[in-house]
């Protein structure tokens, strides 16, 4: 199936028009003609059935034909509090993330953050951020973008764990393995998660206990010293396997798979 993401309103019945480098990659490269049917999704959770009407040289026209809801996106809302990593580790982070099926991400400055860019370049970056994360939905097939908030204090986002129903410190000098904190917990009723994962230098004793007198739970990945990017793609994975829809959940689910 051939899926495009469109940044215009979308009714059934009526019509569309895809603009910009997937007009090339229609005509050139998959080669379709009017009456083939591709789909589209705008961000909000729907895909979207629709019939090619007409090709030009700089735009697709097209007619919607259905809709129907998203079954790509997780059941498990996570945010990912990220603290600064060097620029092309932060960016590296954002696709993966997405793919993860990862709801929010926040960037936050912390004790050992060493990157502390001046708030133009903060404000370039936070933008091409976005985009990335946009343009992973075509290769993932997500209804919804990552949102990519603005970047955060540590302090700001213990703050907002009173919104979650679980929270997840990455420490690596907590005693607790992440698997023994959430072994008991069913993802259905706890509904969303927000996990702190720290800079290169990792996050400090103090930090830890202020996140532990926020109610968050410190945990670590394991015996060895992960890079940090590597750290938050693996906490995701097993948080999306043990709560969300990784792995065996999701087979027994959908057990014709």
């Amino acid at each position: 199936m051939r899926y495009f993401f469109i940044e215009q309103p979308i009714k059934v019945g009526t019509a569309c028009t895809i603009t910009g480098p997937d007009v090339k990659h229609i005509r050139n490269v998959l080669r379709l003609k009017p009456g083939d049917t591709v789909f589209l999704f705008d961000g909000k959770g729907f895909e979207h059935e629709a019939e090619i009407v007409r090709l030009s040289a700089k735009s697709v026209h097209l007619s919607v034909l259905s809709r129907f809801s998203s079954a790509s996106e997780s059941p498990l809302q996570i945010t990912v509090a990220q603290g600064f990593l060097k620029e092309k580790k932060m960016e590296s982070l954002i696709r993966p993330l997405s793919e993860l099926g990862v709801s929010r991400w926040v960037p936050f400055f912390c004790e050992r953050s060493v990157p502390r860019p001046d708030p133009g370049r903060l404000s370039a970056r936070t933008n091409r951020w976005r985009k990335i994360a946009r343009e992973s939905l075509k290769q993932c097939r997500r209804a919804r973008p990552m949102e990519i908030a603005p970047p955060a204090s540590l302090d700001g986002i213990l703050q907002s764990g009173q919104l979650y129903g679980l929270k997840v410190f990455f420490w690596e000098e907590a005693s607790r393995p992440l698997n023994a904190a959430i072994s008991n917990l069913p993802g259905s009723e706890t509904g969303s998660v927000l996990t702190v994962l720290g800079p290169e230098g990792g996050l400090s004793k103090a930090e830890a206990e202020a996140a532990e007198d926020h109610g968050f739970i410190s945990v670590t990945l394991g015996p060895r010293i992960l890079r940090a990017e590597t750290a938050t793609l693996a906490a995701i994975a097993v948080i999306q396997f043990a709560l969300g829809d990784l792995g065996q959940k999701y087979l027994d689910k959908n057990p014709g798979l």
